[in-house]
């Protein structure tokens, strides 16, 4: 680094090397602010892991955090179903989807203006605001204030996987988001067993007016408000802004994941991007691998408690039996997440997350009306490790999408297609077919089924597209007469100019 510059705000007049104009910062990537299109410095790699270590004392923490409080202000009305809320089935079905309707209506909207916002700061007002929403939840006693609570709390919801994927995508390297997004994603597991200890807790306090579900709605939305306040307070918006950091950290966070070619921010939305997310054949492959892998998850999500209760449990024994599921799901998170950037895999491990899955699901379909509850309760924990999946499918956007506004496109879509799916689950457990709900079982089999064929093709697109790419860069070096040090700087000059994956060479796809 040169020592002259002591500063961001030195930096920001950069000149590109070997050029005699200016870096056009509302073009490229904002890491330029403090590093040029070349290496800025020489870092050693025990250097990086140090910048790495204080990352992950702060940044996974925080993710964490958010996602485990998303899940569990998601996830009350499972716990209220049971608990004395006063909608009652197909009003109870409408209100469960209500939420993803407000997803799906505001996920585009929020990405976009997260982009050109603060990121960490938008993400820690949405949680704040959706803290008062849960709050509020224990006012009513009638179907349409739960309905439109349920729909703002859905679409105040709707940023967090799009902003904790791009900020894990800013901060690590390809080999180190599987499991940091393992890492945040696993809290779905730990917020099941803890919503379950609290619900089974609350339930115990006698009824004297005050229903029990409005109970869980103020303490988890309190959690909530206190959350977002860390999040405001503690949470970076990117590498080159990381106020832990020092100025030479800052530029050693952004060299680290140089080589990636993912990027860090972009605050110019640019059609051009958008464009090319709707038009590659790739973002549509994920599209549907979300969609078949969350219409299960709308009907788990909302009916697991309704359909152990069913077997013969009560509303307290239903409640702390949850909890096994949810350490399952833990183990599954972690290891998948450890797989996928050690085998440099991303489809691979969603095919292990749904073995059991398919296994469980085939248990509940054949055991359906039968009273072997140890069997039925066991299907019921192994099912949920298909939720491994979602957390894989947001480490390959993180690694497979270059281009800001490709990345929040993509990543929107994504979530857009989970809203989807999840409206469509929540339809597949009908009230008629109580308590067994057999065709949503059933679904459950057929879904993800074809999700595992459509993970080998996936692959076999994205080592096509590999194999493309190297040719591409042989011809290039042919073409410009490019030695080995020629290619290394110009893969150093595309790392940060805030092109797509399909307009960068050098950029390498994880399968």
């Amino acid at each position: 680094m040169d020592p002259e510059v002591k500063d961001e705000k030195q930096l920001a007049t950069v000149l590109v090397a070997d050029t005699d104009s200016e870096v056009n910062f509302g073009d490229k990537d904002e890491a330029l602010r403090l590093v040029g299109l070349e290496k800025s410095g020489s870092f050693s790699e025990k250097e990086f892991a140090r910048v790495r270590k204080k990352l992950d004392f702060v940044i996974p923490p925080l993710c964490a955090a958010v996602y485990c409080t998303q899940y569990l202000d998601k996830t009350a009305l499972s716990y209220a179903s049971i608990m004395g809320f006063p909608v009652t089935g197909q009003g109870y079905n409408v209100v469960a989807l209500s939420f993803y309707i407000g997803f799906l209506i505001w996920v585009f909207p929020s990405m976009y203006i997260a982009q050109r916002l603060r990121l960490a700061k938008y993400l820690g007002a949405n949680i704040v605001a959706w803290g008062v929403i849960m709050m509020l939840h224990a006012i009513p006693s009638s179907f349409g204030p739960f309905f439109a609570l349920r729909l703002l709390l859905g679409m105040l919801e709707s940023c967090v996987a799009p902003i904790l994927i791009l900020i894990v995508s800013m901060f690590y390297k390809k080999n180190e988001q599987g499991s940091r997004m393992a890492w945040f994603y696993m809290m779905n597991g730990v917020a099941g067993i803890f919503g379950g200890f609290l619900a089974y807790g609350i339930s115990f306090i006698p009824n004297h007016g005050f229903a029990p579900f409005k109970i869980i709605y103020l303490m988890l939305g309190a959690l909530a408000i206190a959350t977002g306040a860390a999040v405001l307070l503690w949470m970076p918006d990117s590498p080159a802004s990381a106020h832990f950091l020092t100025t030479e950290e800052r530029i050693a966070a952004i060299e680290r994941i140089r080589d990636g070619q993912c990027g860090t921010e972009n605050k110019r939305l640019k059609k051009e991007q958008v464009l090319e997310a709707l038009l590659d054949i790739r973002t549509w492959l994920i599209v549907l691998a979300t969609l078949l892998t969350n219409i299960p998850n709308g009907g788990l999500a909302n009916f697991t408690n309704i359909i152990v209760k069913g077997f013969g449990y009560t509303t307290k024994q239903t409640l702390i039996l949850s909890t096994p599921g949810g350490a399952i799901g833990i183990a599954s998170a972690l290891v998948c997440g450890w797989y996928s950037d050690r085998a440099g895999e991303r489809m691979l491990p969603i095919v292990w997350s749904l073995i059991p899955t398919l296994a469980g699901a085939a248990m509940l379909v054949a055991l359906n009306g039968t009273t072997q509850k140890g069997a039925l309760l066991f299907a019921t924990w192994i099912v949920g490790t298909y939720g491994s999946s979602l957390a894989i499918i947001y480490a390959y956007n993180a690694s497979n999408t270059s281009g800001h506004t490709k990345k929040v496109t993509v990543n929107a879509l994504t979530l857009a297609a989970f809203c989807v799916a999840n409206i469509v689950g929540t339809e597949t457990f009908l009230p008629k077919d109580a308590p067994g709900y057999l065709p949503g079982k059933i679904s459950i089999l057929v879904l993800l089924s074809a999700q595992v064929v459509l993970c080998f093709l996936i692959r076999w697109v994205n080592g096509w597209m590999n194999r493309n790419k190297r040719r591409h860069v042989e011809e290039l070096k042919r073409i410009n007469g490019w030695t080995d040090d020629d290619v290394r700087r110009e893969r150093e000059r595309a790392a940060f100019a805030d092109m797509t994956d399909k307009q960068n060479p050098f950029f390498v796809y994880t399968a």
